[in-house]
């Protein structure tokens, strides 16, 4: 598995709209269980999540990275720094991979 400058391993494409769909699925409000089920049933087909559109998620993070943009030049150095301290290098390396993905 290829992995980033800092180490964290880089997923492909399909595992991330595979992630971004179950995520989806979360918020409709279906359960793990019934997840599975509905991915289980299409391990057959072609397809089985929805197709992401590459476009539409670029416009997406980049709507994002403008608003986050916003909220930062707002803050304080100190809520700045506040804020670093709560972000997971989980969560940094999700954005790395994102970044990497759309670019």
């Amino acid at each position: 598995m290829e992995r980033s400058p800092s180490n964290y391993r880089l997923y492909p494409v399909e595992m991330v709209e595979r992630i971004q769909w179950i995520e989806q699925q979360k918020k409709s409000g279906k359960c793990l269980s019934e997840i599975a089920k509905i991915i289980g049933n299409h391990a057959t087909e072609d397809k089985p999540y929805e197709e992401v559109n590459i476009h539409e998620l670029r416009l997406q993070m980049k709507k994002l990275e403008n608003d986050v943009t916003k909220i930062m030049d707002s803050l304080s150095e100190q809520e700045k720094q506040n804020l670093k301290r709560k972000v997971t290098p989980e969560s940094v390396a999700l954005m790395q991979s994102l970044i990497l993905l759309i670019q």
